[in-house]
């Protein structure tokens, strides 16, 4: 059983190869895209920042306190038993 498929004159110059269609069609088709997107607004913006910067300002001192005691803890153990 065979399944016709029809295509427009550009869905079909496209799939044929032709590299300037395809990338003209792309950038069509990205431009459109691009006026649906909701673009945050400067006060989203700064607020986002920094939030990002305090997250990883409080995860650093977290993994330094961490990484701190266990090398102390290593120190410890390689005194103790000798090494």
């Amino acid at each position: 059983m065979k399944i016709a498929m029809f295509e427009s004159a550009e869905g079909s110059a496209a799939q044929s190869g032709n590299w300037f269609v395809r990338a003209r069609r792309f950038l069509v088709e990205v431009r459109s895209e691009l006026g649906r997107v909701t673009w945050p607004t400067s006060r989203e913006v700064w607020a986002t920042t920094i939030v990002v910067i305090l997250t990883s300002t409080v995860f650093g001192l977290y993994l330094y306190g961490v990484d701190l005691g266990l090398s102390r803890l290593v120190g410890w153990i390689i005194e103790r038993f000798g090494g």
